[in-house]
């Protein structure tokens, strides 16, 4: 009841009347960005296959930061953690925009569905005719098999999703510790499910856009950049909502600082998984496998790599080291956003080879409207699931102890 009479007395916890203008505003513009860009497209030299590529990479982008909040929330539960409630319920928001997330895949399904490599090499009749290592991987590589997979995908996230952020919602009104524990119970097998789900999402969404490539570690990859774009993400959205008023009290410095230490785990542990991938395969030495990092160590392409290397790891590691960086509001601002763009080149440099190759990076008016139609309508979904509901857990049993957190 002292963390509830905190919450109720001394701090703003919900959205004013201008969140639901917001909303629509937002849908608004991501579906003029987004018809816009399939527009553009008419006019590249790419055609369709560049709003394709574009959509594709600017929906994982988003998707990833959902996908690393969800977990985010999952092992919040797994582990009991106490320290965390004050911000969970930003990271439930951001995962339960994964059910508006399944409606936006359609356009990607719509590019299998309707036949032809525009998007996925190994759908073209043709190439799966000719190339006798696709048609060994036609049983898992086919459209009806790679559209039920997406569907059980997204089953399974929203499910998951809708789980926790209704029980924390009905513990708001009855303070029920039973729904805690309700979520703790389930947190184990859903942390299982979760991994397996976005491992093979990954493979299927991205690793098979070059079908002939494989990698084992390629979904322990993808996962480190959705924990990193979820951390920064958070840290941004919480600022952002002290700055307007909101949860002025209840997220503090010592919170920042472990959001901190948790980026900057994160940071490393992408750093040492794209060093164990690259290092295992460059070893082997195995063409099936180097030729895929080739087209990236080479033209405009070693350039990004070279971003990649210095902006993802080797700057922000120290930068985040400091005990004062990570209680220094406006510097842990600072990388959070950093780390968001370079999360966004990393996912760049994964699909966009695959429609330019050796002729290099490019980005034009498709590539923007596509980030700036798939960011609003992220935004959208966010504030819609957001509601009018509580930005925090004012009845979790825990909130006392996450009010009273302090760092040693």
């Amino acid at each position: 009841m002292k963390a509830e009479k905190h919450a109720e007395l001394r701090d703003l916890y919900q959205f004013g009347d201008e969140r639901r203008g917001a909303t629509y505003v937002l849908a608004a513009v991501g579906a003029a960005g987004i018809l816009l860009a399939l527009g553009l497209s008419f006019l590249s030299s790419q055609g369709i296959r560049q709003f394709a590529f574009s959509y594709l990479l600017n929906y994982c982008y988003f998707l990833s930061l959902s996908l690393g909040a969800l977990c985010l929330v999952i092992v919040s539960h797994l582990t009991r953690s106490g320290w965390n409630v004050v911000w969970r319920r930003l990271a439930e928001l951001m995962a339960a925009a994964l059910p508006c997330w399944a409606v936006l895949f359609l356009p990607i399904l719509a590019f299998l569905l309707l036949g032809g490599g525009i998007l996925f090499h190994w759908n073209d009749p043709d190439v799966m005719r000719d190339d006798p290592l696709i048609r060994a991987k036609l049983p898992y590589l086919n459209a009806t098999f790679f559209t039920i997979r997406a569907v059980l995908y997204f089953g399974i996230w929203s499910l998951l999703a809708t789980f926790f952020y209704r029980n924390s919602r009905l513990q708001d009104r009855s303070g029920d510790k039973e729904l805690t524990l309700r979520m703790q119970k389930w947190s184990g097998p859903a942390v299982v499910a979760f991994g397996f789900t976005l491992t093979f999402a990954s493979f299927d969404w991205l690793m098979s856009l070059d079908a002939h490539w494989f990698s084992t570690i390629f979904g322990v990859y993808f996962f480190a950049g959705c924990a990193v774009g979820a951390i920064a993400a958070l840290i941004l959205a919480a600022q952002y909502l002290q700055q307007r008023g909101l949860l002025k009290e209840s997220i503090t410095v010592e919170h920042y600082h472990d959001l901190g230490k948790l980026l900057f785990g994160f940071v490393f542990f992408w750093g040492y998984i794209a060093f164990s991938q690259y290092m295992l395969i460059w070893y082997a030495n195995i063409p099936e496998e180097t030729q895929w990092f080739l087209v990236r160590q080479t033209g405009g392409w070693a350039g990004i790599s070279l971003i990649l290397l210095f902006g993802h790891l080797l700057l922000p590691f120290p930068g985040l080291l400091s005990r004062h960086v990570r209680r220094n509001r406006w510097a842990l601002m600072g990388w959070s956003a950093w780390l968001l763009i370079m999360h966004w080149i990393d996912l760049y440099w994964l699909v966009m080879p695959q429609l330019t190759g050796k002729d290099g990076p490019t980005f034009g008016l498709v590539d923007l409207c596509c980030l700036i139609g798939l960011g609003a309508a992220y935004g959208s979904a966010v504030l819609w699931a957001a509601g009018d509901r509580a930005l925090i857990a004012v009845r979790d049993p825990r909130l006392p102890e996450s009010l009273a957190f302090k760092n040693l």
